[in-house]
């Protein structure tokens, strides 16, 4: 297993950190975002005054939240109809069927479009998988459903691979990249520049 498919382009603390011009700045269009414990608490189906503000910048501002879960429909729609979001079930992370199909329906190219989820072994690895960048984050709460702790048990032994090779995944709490575009990438290349980095792509003229 190369761990290297388990990791991801960005981390922050929580989804509602993505900030419209940080998104903006990517060329991001549409945020995939997972459901359980990514946009909302798997326990709290409600959601919370944080969430529905991070809903209503992104909309203001154009971009499309659209949630690829792996639940059935009926909890999916369930917990995303009242907020009016867009949503893909049954998608099959770690495979890319749920993001292929949302890219494909509502017409997105995958520099477009970022994969945001709380599980290394599902989110990121279809992410890696469907060409796309994902950002891991934090889950809302720190107990998950009787199904994910099975993954979690395994994203536990990847991720201690991961520290081991190169360092710690760090949460940032913001998500702001400023005129450059910064990535947040892992690189191993250069003995000056180990584990996890900063580097400024070139600025477009």
């Amino acid at each position: 297993m190369a761990i290297e498919n388990y990791m991801p382009d960005f981390a922050v603390e929580a989804v509602y950190d993505l900030t419209v011009p940080s998104l903006q700045a990517q060329g991001i269009k549409a945020v995939l975002v997972d459901l359980d414990n990514t946009l909302i608490a798997w326990n709290n189906p409600d959601g919370t005054p944080e969430m529905k503000q991070w809903l209503h910048d992104l909309r203001d501002a154009g971009i499309r939240i659209i949630v690829v879960s792996n639940n059935t429909k009926k909890r999916v729609q369930r917990a995303v109809e009242k907020f009016g979001i867009d949503y893909v079930y049954w998608a099959l992370k770690p495979f890319t069927f749920g993001i292929d199909r949302a890219m494909k329906e509502f017409h997105y190219e995958k520099n477009e479009v970022v994969m945001v989820g709380d599980q290394l072994m599902t989110d990121i690895r279809a992410a890696h998988r469907a060409g796309i960048r994902s950002i891991l984050v934090k889950p809302l709460v720190q107990h998950d459903s009787i199904k994910t702790q099975i993954n979690r048990a395994r994203e536990r032994r990847v991720m201690r691979k991961i520290t081991e090779k190169y360092g710690p995944i760090t949460y940032k709490k913001e998500f702001n990249y400023g005129r450059n575009s910064l990535y947040w990438l892992w690189s191993n290349h250069s003995d000056d520049r180990q584990g996890w980095s900063w580097f400024h792509p070139p600025v477009s003229t």
